[in-house]
């Protein structure tokens, strides 16, 4: 049956709102700021009028309100974990709303024989009673428990939340995966506004371009509700960034450190400055904050194959050779050897402003703008086998089945930029991302309106990158080792610089961004649907616009005169005797990044420039997709005990794209193009219903089922071919993919410590139906192998996580200044309905991305001035890829961070810290099919940082 016009049905929603609140009776109502002894907000405070039996829930600006409060006196009670109880009184007038400011001060629990730390246990507070308080399954993180670890972007802040584990680029945390699922399967959001991407083909939002020192707050919902977005198949998160102060506030950082693997300096610095009028009225609040890192990493890849093809010396009637092939032990077929110099320059700005017009109107304007430098110069080594037509019998070397000699194409790559003051030589590789909020609460008698505008975009320019690479040929000795794979040349005057010829000069133009415009409206009323006491009926309306497009282009130069050898050009040795993977890597000699930078590409008389569109145009497309949302839902006490939310939503995605079809001919070549386009539409309905038990004050049962989705990617959608006669090859994108779909069960029970802490254990279970995977088979008109994203059939991912967060005050002494901070994550995932190359369906697969075991833990001291912290974080392996049968399966390796930051408080205000990062020297590696067969391993080494916060408050 065709499913209700979503329009329509947002139209209807509204319309019903408005006339329930008229016919729900006018009373008084109150409405405040919860803040803490620093003048700092308050979320996650439970307030409530006993008499009454009504409560709500402080958001995260400290703001309540509580409607259809009768005329007269009554006594509020604010309850926050780690802050002593208060009451206060208030005198409701009829039609009137009461405003109050209430301060609430720490217990003795949390301040004994804690003084310095103090307002670090308050933002732990502030995190914790939030997921207390929150009717769904979330995990809160607040910007004091970040700082206290040595986190300089969002993204590893993020991996110490459990059930989380983050993809790394270049030693940094990027892209985020939650409960085993997979980067595009989840959702990020700045201040509930979605966060465009700035990566061409994907969703991912890369959370190593966001300061973890410019957000207040980390929501990460695990069991999203009906008025949260639905494309958080794994999860969502949300980050809040830093309220407008009650009072003044100004704080400053700066520190310096240095990169262990390439001994140059690392500078930070940030700064908070914010106040309110002396009405209290206006409020403001600015904020920025930099970081410039200048390091690198040290890489060895290779790609595995067990087949080898050779020449016999003998031609068929057709005078063609006749090459013969053979099984062989699995050899590594490409091995590189790669030397990365990276500087990384990270920025942030934000301004946040609001006006309170009087108690039952609130405006606000948010701001963000992040800007990161990427530059980067690599020098690839990489070394392919000389096979099929150009390897005879006499060429190699098989012993008891192993290739451990044979020739090779050698490739000595300098990748660079131009000689500007920008790109420095380096490859520029400059990202943005910007975010505008503007925003309203309201309050029109007992109806509680919510309203939110945004525009956020993303971009990612790579400007004039450049590439000079020389090809030689000669033999190598292969040593026979997966987990570190190595060719050594078998004379090395083969290494000669004038045997290495030019092989290829370019230079490319890449952009992508991504536009979103947002607008959400929500609408609350009283509705004690249980006599209760308690409730409230909840509706609202979302349209996001979003657009994405990428412009590449691709050129190659031909030298005129010079550069025929790599001999004929200046050249620097990048080779270093301390080499992380192993110092018999060395990456060798190279043409000099100077050297490539100021070359004059545009010079006629020097070089001949061919436009290479089979390089870029496929990769070009333009993608507007529309989503149009309502929802409504009840948030019902059905006893003292417990709560029910239930509500369902509906999302109407349109997505229209444009993209290219191309052609190579038989010798590989560029034979032509033509547009083409592809449209798709889709509805989906998301019931959902949360269950939560109070136990009792401390403890927490929560029940949830939900029903969420994920969006293909925008260049699995896009039409676009690559047809190659040469290898015979088809690449396609698939207009009609649907998104997939997960039904998610949870349970989940917290114990709360009085001195602020949780206990927390559970279990989930999600049913996947329809996940993208590519699919490899053989055109039935061509006999071309065809690669395309199509839908699988279902999947399932089911877990367990326990959480412990404990301040052990009741140890003796000063033992009881110690703390502890654990989780861990089990995962199991199979995924079905995949098939292999041949077309047969392969079984007992993990769902990509499943992260079988996550751990964090941390012991921590926290004395009256002196605070310390000894960090873990591990992560199990995975499948990362799917290749075209098990021997091509990629998997991410298992990761262990150990980290550990120190600060001593010279005075309330002033402190001094010093962080160092992963001092277990965790490489990224991959491997592929089995554990011992090395793909990547990257080493990063350590990072030291020192340095001084001052807060003023």
């Amino acid at each position: 049956m065709k499913l209700i016009n979503a329009k329509r049905l947002l139209i209807v929603t509204f319309i019903l709102g408005l006339f329930t609140s008229h016919i729900i009776a006018q009373e008084g109502a109150v409405q405040g700021v919860i803040v803490d002894n620093y003048g700092i907000y308050v979320p996650g405070a439970s307030i409530e009028i006993t008499s009454l039996k009504k409560g709500t829930v402080s958001n995260q600006n400290g703001k309540f309100t509580i409607v259809n409060v009768p005329e007269g006196s009554h006594t509020i009670l604010i309850k926050y974990l780690g802050f002593s109880d208060k009451s206060v009184e208030v005198k409701v007038d009829s039609k009137q709303t009461t405003s109050i400011v209430v301060e609430l001060s720490p217990s003795d629990v949390v301040l004994d024989d804690v003084e310095v730390v103090g307002n670090f246990l308050g933002g732990q507070a502030r995190a914790l009673n939030t997921q207390k308080n929150n009717p769904n399954i979330t995990n809160v993180v607040s910007t004091e428990q970040i700082g206290k670890f040595p986190d300089a972007n969002v993204g590893d802040a993020l991996k110490r939340i459990p059930g989380i584990t983050m993809q790394v680029d270049q030693g940094e945390a990027r892209n985020i995966i939650i409960r085993g699922l997979a980067p595009q399967l989840n959702s990020v959001t700045l201040n509930g506004s979605r966060i465009p991407s700035a990566e061409g083909d994907n969703r991912n939002v890369q959370m190593d371009l966001i300061p973890s020192d410019m957000i207040q707050t980390i929501e990460v919902n695990k069991a999203v509700t009906p008025d949260m977005d639905a494309d958080a198949l794994g999860g969502s998160v949300n980050l809040v960034t830093r309220s407008t102060p009650q009072d003044f506030r100004l704080s400053v950082t700066a520190g310096s450190g240095v990169n262990t693997i390439s001994d140059k300096a690392i500078y930070n610095g940030s700064f908070i400055l914010g106040d309110r009028s002396a009405n209290k009225k206006f409020g403001w609040m600015i904020s920025a904050s930099m970081n410039d890192n200048d390091f690198g990493s040290d890489n060895v890849e290779a790609e595995w194959t067990d087949e080898f093809e050779y020449n016999t010396g003998n031609q068929d009637a057709d005078g063609e050779d006749i090459l013969a092939e053979m099984e062989v032990n699995p050899y590594a077929n490409v091995f590189e050897i790669r030397k990365y110099l990276v500087q990384r320059i990270r920025r942030s700005f934000a301004a946040n402003v609001d006006y309170e017009f009087d108690d039952n109107n609130y405006v606000f304007l948010k701001t963000m703008y992040n800007w990161r430098d990427d530059r980067e110069n690599r020098y690839r080594q990489e070394s392919e086998i000389l096979d099929g037509d150009d390897i005879s019998q006499g060429d190699f070397i098989i012993n008891n089945g192993n290739l451990v000699r044979f020739p090779v194409e050698s490739k000595r790559q300098t990748k660079g930029g131009i000689d500007n003051k920008r790109s420095k030589n380096r490859r520029l590789e400059d990202q943005r991302m910007q975010n505008y909020s503007l925003g309203g609460e309201h309050l029109f008698g007992s109806l509680q309106v919510d309203w939110l505008t945004s525009y956020a975009k993303a971009s990612e320019e790579r400007p004039d990158e450049r590439y000079l690479e020389y090809e030689g040929e000669y033999s190598i000795n292969n040593e026979i080792n997966s987990r570190e794979p190595y060719y050594s040349p078998v004379d090395d005057a083969d290494l000669a610089l004038n045997n290495f010829e030019f092989g290829e000069l370019t230079e490319e133009h890449q952009y992508t961004d991504e536009k979103d415009f947002n607008f959400f409206a929500n609408f609350t009323l009283p509705a004690d649907l249980f006599n209760n006491g308690d409730g409230n009926i909840k509706f609202g309306v979302k349209s996001r616009y979003k657009k994405k497009e990428r412009d590449n282009n691709f050129y190659e130069y031909e030298p005129l005169s010079g550069l025929q050898t790599l001999a004929d050009v200046r050249t620097q040795d990048y080779s270093d005797t301390d080499f992380t993977a192993g110092d018999k890597y060395q990456v060798g000699i190279f043409a000099s990044s100077e050297y490539l930078g100021n070359l004059n590409l545009n010079n006629s008389s020097s070089f001949e420039r061919e436009d290479v569109p089979d390089e870029y145009l496929t990769a070009n497309y333009n993608v507007d997709e529309t989503v149009y949302a309502g929802y409504i839902m009840v948030d019902q006490k059905l006893t003292n005990k417990l709560s029910l939310l239930a509500g369902v939503r509906l999302e109407n995605t349109k997505v229209e794209s444009v993209g290219n079809e191309l052609t190579l001919n038989d010798d590989g070549d560029f034979e032509g193009s033509m547009e083409v386009k592809g449209e798709s539409s889709y509805q989906n309905i998301m019931p959902g219903l949360h269950f939560k038990y109070n136990l009792n004050e401390k403890t927490i049962l929560r029940l949830a089922w939900t029903n969420t989705l994920a969006r293909p990617n925008y260049e699995d959608l896009v039409p676009s071919s690559e047809i190659n006669q040469e290898d015979e090859e088809i690449i396609v994108g698939n207009a009609d993919l649907d998104p997939t779909t997960s039904m998610n069960f949870d349970f989940m029970a917290e114990y709360y410590f009085q001195n602020v802490g949780i206990l927390s254990g559970g279990v989930f279970y999600k049913d996947i139906d329809q996940f993208i995977y590519t699919f490899t088979y053989e055109d039935a008109a061509t006999g071309f192998d065809v690669f395309t994203p199509l839908n699988g059939d279902n999947a399932y991912v089911y877990g367990a996580e326990v959480s412990l967060q404990r301040q052990l005050d009741f140890l003796p002494g000063f033992a009881k200044n110690f703390g502890v901070y654990l989780n861990y994550t089990y995962l199991n995932s199979n995924a079905n309905g995949i098939r292999n190359e041949d077309g047969d369906e392969r079984g007992d697969l993990e769902l990509p991305g499943a992260t079988p075991n996550m751990f964090n833990g941390s012991l921590s001291y926290s004395g009256k001035r002196f605070t310390a912290r000894l960090s873990a974080n591990y992560s199990d392996a995975y499948l990362d890829e799917l290749g075209g049968n098990g021997f091509e399966d990629r998997y991410y390796d298992d990761q262990f961070f150990l980290d550990f930051n120190a600060a001593y408080a010279i005075n309330k205000n002033l402190r001094v810290y010093a962080d160092i990062t992963n001092i277990t020297n965790q490489p990224l590696r991959y491997y592929q099919g089995v554990r011992n067969r090395t793909m990547q391993m990257e080493y990063y080494r350590s990072r030291i940082n020192l340095g001084l916060k001052y807060d003023l408050f």
